[in-house]
């Protein structure tokens, strides 16, 4: 420090810097807040009663969860009052923010707001909070920690509670029973609208799903699923809303128009599901035996050609039992024996299934299966016979035919979803765990986005699918 020489004016004291700025750099730059490891998505469309509690519901919730989470509500055309409630909690919440959609579509807004956002885990539940939020900590713990990829809440796993009318429970049933029959998926529950995703693995899947409404989980479910991606299941409580404005006709009818196409798709190898395994570092689609197509359509062909002869072997049977016994009876065992042979073909023609192990289960379910088939047989014989009870042979003949088409029908789904159903990844003790060992290409760094310090949390009850 230099002296002030006697009769000099006083140094005035150098000033300060003024807050918020950086001598010899000018003003600071404000730093940019650290992005959340979790994102929320409500997707709403005119919701303008029930979207202020359950975002506040909601945010008191994710205030507990150790690490930083943001909640977005993804307006999709709404025609009331919802976008202003949106920005009105967005304005008010910290951690909250509104996105709007000029297009309906639940499928559509999800997969704008997640394909764009800055979050590690991405995830989304309806504004009518049916699933209990204590499942919500479960279901995004497995892909903070780089264990899972993909996690969705079940309603048809054992040890959930769930309350709703046997109509939805019937269908909802019906539904995934479809799904396991025609695309043979392992998952157990497609339309929980409970589900969460890693980032990383969004980006790649969610440009392959064309779905914009309601069948879109599906389609990212099925896709994840081929890809390769580990699928976790969380068993969930849950309530049925009674208020609920869903189209449940219009809805199935789009999704089985989904179904057809995801599985022409599929068949025809129009999307490169193979590409996107390699590029997830997952490997080739494993095959169950080697020279034996696992695809929808290679099953199909297989076991229409069984079911021809099976029909074929039923009607000769039939005419010749017939001849010493009544028509029910012949009926019964013309089905049974063609039940065992059928069964035994597809067993090893369709599904690839060789050697003896479970050859004996297999029957004993195929002859369940079989008793469904001559339920439906009988009851045609029956509604034949009072519609006209003096129908030649020929005319029961036509009648069970086309019966017998019926319950074979209902036999491939059944057999592809249930008794042929690939256990091996149900096993217990037969999970990878890819925190010991992971596959060429996959992702270490990308699991430790910022803000994703591998929280290890407890999931109980929870089980894979991993294909």
């Amino acid at each position: 420090m230099t002296a002030t020489p006697p009769g000099s004016p006083p140094v005035p004291p150098r000033p300060r810097p003024a807050p918020g700025t950086d001598p010899g750099t000018g003003p600071a730059t404000e730093p940019r807040p650290a992005p959340p490891v979790l994102d929320v998505v409500v997707p709403v469309h005119n919701e303008e009663v029930d979207l202020e509690p359950c975002v506040r519901r909601l945010h008191a919730h994710l205030a507990s969860f150790p690490f930083a989470c943001r909640i977005t509500v993804a307006d999709n055309a709404s025609t009331d009052a919802t976008a202003q409630v949106a920005a009105a909690l967005a304005a008010e919440i910290p951690g909250v923010r509104s996105v709007r959609m000029e297009q309906k579509g639940r499928g559509r807004a999800l997969k704008h707001v997640w394909s764009t956002s800055d979050a590690a885990v991405l995830a989304y539940m309806d504004v009518d909070l049916s699933t209990d939020l204590a499942a919500l900590l479960p279901l995004v713990a497995g892909l903070v920690s780089g264990h899972s990829d993909v996690a969705i809440g079940s309603r048809l796993a054992r040890s959930s509670n769930v309350v709703r009318g046997a109509k939805r429970e019937i269908i909802s049933r019906c539904y995934n029973l479809l799904l396991h029959g025609t695309l043979r998926v392992r998952f157990s529950d497609a339309q929980c609208g409970f589900k969460a995703i890693r980032a990383d693995v969004a980006r790649t899947v969610l440009p392959l799903v064309e779905d914009t409404g309601w069948f879109f989980d599906t389609e990212l479910l099925v896709l994840a699923e081929r890809s390769g991606l580990r699928i976790q299941e969380i068993p969930v409580d849950w309530v049925d809303d009674p208020d609920s404005r869903v189209d449940i006709v219009a809805t199935a009818l789009a999704d089985l128009r989904g179904i057809r196409r995801l599985a022409t798709a599929i068949a025809t190898g129009k999307l490169p599901l193979r590409e996107v395994r390699e590029s997830l570092g997952r490997g080739p689609q494993p095959a169950a035996v080697a020279g034996v197509s696992t695809s929808l359509a290679g099953q199909l062909g297989r076991f229409v050609g069984v079911g021809l002869a099976s029909t074929g072997a039923y009607a000769l049977l039939y005419l010749l039992l017939q001849e010493v016994t009544s028509a029910q009876a012949a009926n019964f065992l013309a089905l049974l024996l063609t039940a065992v042979g059928n069964t035994a073909l597809n067993r090893r023609l369709t599904f690839g299934v060789r050697g003896p192990e479970g050859a004996g289960r297999h029957q004993v379910q195929g002859l369940l299966v079989f008793l469904l088939g001559w339920a439906l047989t009988s009851g045609s014989l029956v509604v034949l016979h009072s519609a006209a009870p003096g129908a030649t042979r020929g005319a029961e003949l036509a009648v069970l035919t086309a019966a017998n088409l019926a319950a074979t029908v209902l036999r491939f789904l059944l057999l592809r979803s249930w008794v042929f159903r690939d256990r091996r990844h149900h096993r217990p003790g037969h999970q990878e765990d890819r925190s010991c060992a992971q596959s060429p290409g996959t992702r270490s760094d990308d699991a430790q986005s910022p803000g994703a310090a591998r929280a290890v949390v407890p999931v109980h009850g929870a089980r894979d699918t991993t294909p």
